[in-house]
């Protein structure tokens, strides 16, 4: 797993890059949970969404925000870091010119921050935002929602209680010309500790593929 540091708005920034052999494979950032409440690249979720994008032909890149490891900077309120991962995707972009999709993956905090970069980059052709945080961030923000994605929560999930996602979710049905996929994993927690992190990444594994193959958003 090649370490690299790349530069950020505030400084470098330390990521884990996996490139594939072929020149225009897909590309896809993975954003870590909440940097003050223990949050970096090497969460689990993390870690195991890096490894299934890359199981599915994905070069892919994760990355510690500012403030995180050997990243330079402070926490900024989510502000900095919507401004990180647009880095890191500028930074995956320009080693990967030729691919034709491009997807984001986030974690708790970062499903947040990654629903937001969506917003800002319409190159972004799929999303999958795991445990997102519906009662603690404003979500607002998606009208309309540029591109189709996943939702998955833990039923189980106190964090992010899963009323709040189902709220989230049901208003996002609402927009046309997009499709936003929800599943819930029965028993499973925020972090989705053992047994439920298979399924959770088996569920995130099929969409994804099912998704390669349809020419639409």
């Amino acid at each position: 797993m090649p370490e690299v540091i790349f530069p950020g708005p505030e400084g470098r920034l330390e990521g884990r890059y996996h490139p594939q052999k072929i020149k225009d494979a897909p590309i896809a950032i993975i954003l870590h949970p909440h940097p003050q409440f223990g949050g970096t690249m090497n969460n689990r979720v993390v870690y195991n969404l890096h490894y299934a994008f890359m199981d599915l032909g994905f070069t892919v890149l994760r990355f510690n925000f500012r403030g995180v490891g050997r990243s330079q900077g402070e926490y900024d309120q989510g502000v900095g870091e919507l401004s990180d991962a647009a880095s890191a995707l500028d930074y995956l972009q320009s080693m990967n010119p030729n691919t034709k999709h491009c997807w984001v993956a986030g974690f708790s905090f970062g499903a947040w921050i990654g629903m937001q970069l969506l917003m800002r980059r319409p190159e972004i052709t799929g999303f999958i935002s795991v445990s997102p945080p519906a009662d603690r961030y404003d979500f607002s923000f998606l009208a309309p929602c540029p591109s189709s994605g996943l939702i998955i929560n833990g039923l189980g999930d106190r964090v992010a209680p899963p009323a709040d996602t189902r709220a989230l979710v049901a208003k996002l049905h609402e927009q046309k010309g997009i499709t936003i996929t929800h599943e819930e994993v029965e028993g499973a927690g925020h972090f989705f500790e053992d047994p439920h992190m298979d399924p959770m990444i088996e569920s995130v594994k099929s969409y994804v593929s099912r998704r390669l193959t349809e020419t639409t958003r």
